[in-house]
C-alpha cells in the first residue's frame, strides 16, 4: 500500500472538488441552452415575480434605452432649452479696489444672467449684477466673451440694459417677452441661468406665489413679484423665467434663503414691468419718474409722542418747494423747526398716508406708490390734516429734479 503525505491528501481532495464543480457548471450550461425541445416558460408563470420585474428593467435600459420615448413633459422641456439657451448670457464684472499702497486696483466682481432682447446686441439683466462695475463682459454660448456697455439703468425694479457688438455676420438669438398679467399659481415655469457660474443651467418649477411685495437691498419695495419654486441661486440673477411657450414672463432677480442656496423660495420680476421700463432706458438710460415736491419724514414714536400726532404711521411734510406743483395744489408744510440729530424737521404739516389707494406707512411705500408715474400725471393724495382726513389731486413734478 502507497502511503501519501497530509499535503499530498489535501491536493487530490481540491483537486476533485474542482472536477465535481466544472462538471455540474457544465450540465447546468447545457440545460440553458436554447433547444428546439426546450419550450418557453409562460409569462403567466413569472410575471409577477420580483426577479421577472428586475430583469425586464435591465432588459430596457440596456437594450432599448436610444428608443424610449420622452414624456411630453421632458419633450417641452428639452424644446424650450435647445432653442433658448444659446439667448441666455453670462454677465461678469470687473471693480476697482484700493491696494495697500492707496493704488486703484482691478478686481473681480459680481457674476450673473442676462437675457438678449434685441438681435444688435441688447441684454436685459438685473442692476444688481452690475452695480458698481468698473467694466462688465458678456459671455455667449459658444463661448465668445465682449465687453459690454451698460445702457442704463432702473434701480427702483432692479433692472439694466447691456449692450454689446456682435461681430459682422453673427445672428444673435433673442428671447421673446411674454405677458405676466394672467398667470396662475400652479402654473410651469422654466429658469436658464448661469448659478455659481455653472453656465447656461435648466431649472424647473411652478410659480409659487403672485403679487409679492418685495423689498430690495436699497429699502425700495419692488411690488406684484412672481415667486416660484424653480430653483434660483447666486449667479440666476438676471437670466430669464420662461413659460412652456418658451416665453420671458420674469426676470429672476432674488432668493429667500438662510443658507445663501436655493430652498424653493426665488423671486422674479414681472415682464409687464420690464416691458414698461425698458424702452425709455434704452431711450434715455433711465426711467424718467413723477415725484411730490416736498421734503417728508417718515414718522417714528418719538416723533409721533412728541409733536403729539393722530396717527404712528406716515409721512409728515416737512416742506414744500415754494411755488412748487404740490403747494399749489394745496399740500401745506410744517412751520415749528425742531432739532432732530443733525436734521430739521418742521412740524405742523399734512400727514400723508395713501397715494392712488396705496398706503404710505414708509418712505418705501411712496416709492413704490409713483414707481408708475411720470412727470405731468396727476394722483390723488390722502392726508391728515390736524386731526381730519381729506384728498388733494397733486401733479408730480420730475423726481431727478426734485431731489438734486
Amino acid at each position: 500500500m502507497r502511503l501519501y503525505s497530509r499535503g499530498q491528501v489535501l491536493f487530490f481532495s481540491v483537486l476533485s472538488a474542482l472536477i465535481v464543480l466544472l462538471f455540474a457548471v457544465g450540465f447546468g450550461f447545457l440545460k440553458l441552452s436554447p433547444s428546439e425541445n426546450v419550450q418557453p416558460v409562460s409569462l403567466q408563470q413569472t410575471e409577477h415575480t420580483p426577479e421577472f420585474k428586475l430583469m425586464q428593467t435591465e432588459y430596457n435600459i440596456i437594450n432599448t434605452a436610444d428608443l424610449v420615448p420622452y414624456s411630453e413633459d421632458e419633450r417641452q422641456n428639452i424644446t424650450i432649452y435647445e432653442r433658448l439657451n444659446s439667448a441666455v448670457v453670462n454677465v461678469t464684472t470687473e471693480t476697482m479696489a484700493i491696494n495697500w499702497f492707496l493704488e486703484p486696483v482691478p478686481q473681480e466682481g459680481s457674476s450673473g444672467s442676462g437675457s438678449i432682447i434685441d438681435i444688435r446686441g441688447f441684454v436685459l439683466t438685473n442692476n444688481h449684477v452690475i452695480e458698481n462695475a468698473h467694466r462688465v463682459f458678456v459671455s455667449l454660448s459658444d463661448g465668445s466673451q465682449f465687453e459690454g456697455t451698460v445702457i442704463g439703468t432702473d434701480p427702483e425694479n432692479d433692472l439694466a440694459v447691456l449692450k454689446f457688438d456682435p461681430p459682422q455676420g453673427m445672428e444673435l438669438q433673442t428671447i421673446l417677452y411674454g405677458d405676466s398679467t394672467n398667470l396662475k399659481v400652479g402654473q410651469k415655469v422654466l429658469a436658464i441661468g448661469n448659478p455659481f457660474a455653472l453656465e447656461r443651467t435648466l431649472t424647473v418649477g411652478i410659480v409659487s406665489g403672485l403679487g409679492r411685495p418685495i423689498q430690495t437691498s436699497r429699502n425700495r419695495i419692488i411690488r406684484d413679484m412672481i415667486q416660484t419654486d424653480a430653483s434660483i441661486n447666486p449667479g440666476n440673477s438676471g437670466g430669464p423665467l420662461l413659460d412652456t411657450q418658451g416665453r420671458m414672463i420674469g426676470i429672476n432677480t432674488m432668493i429667500y434663503s438662510p443658507s445663501g442656496g436655493s430652498v424653493g423660495i426665488g423671486f422674479a420680476v414681472p415682464v409687464n414691468t420690464a416691458k414698461r421700463v425698458v424702452n425709455e432706458i434704452m431711450q434715455y438710460g433711465k426711467v424718467r419718474r413723477g415725484w411730490i415736491d416736498a421734503t417728508v419724514v417718515q414718522l417714528f414714536p418719538s416723533l409721533v409722542r412728541y409733536a403729539r400726532l393722530p396717527v404712528d404711521s406716515g409721512l409728515l411734510v416737512s416742506r414744500t418747494r415754494r411755488s412748487g406743483l404740490a403747494e399749489r395744489a394745496g399740500l401745506r408744510q410744517g412751520s415749528e423747526p425742531v432739532q432732530y440729530g443733525r436734521s430739521v424737521i418742521y412740524l405742523g404739516g399734512d400727514i400723508i398716508i395713501a397715494v392712488n389707494g396705496l398706503k404710505t406707512n414708509t418712505l418705501a411705500d411712496l416709492y413704490s406708490a409713483l414707481e408708475a408715474n411720470k412727470p405731468g400725471d396727476t394722483v390723488k393724495v390722502n392726508i391728515i390734516r390736524g386731526d381730519r382726513e381729506s384728498t388733494i389731486d397733486i401733479v408730480l413734478a420730475d423726481r431727478e429734479e426734485v431731489m438734486n
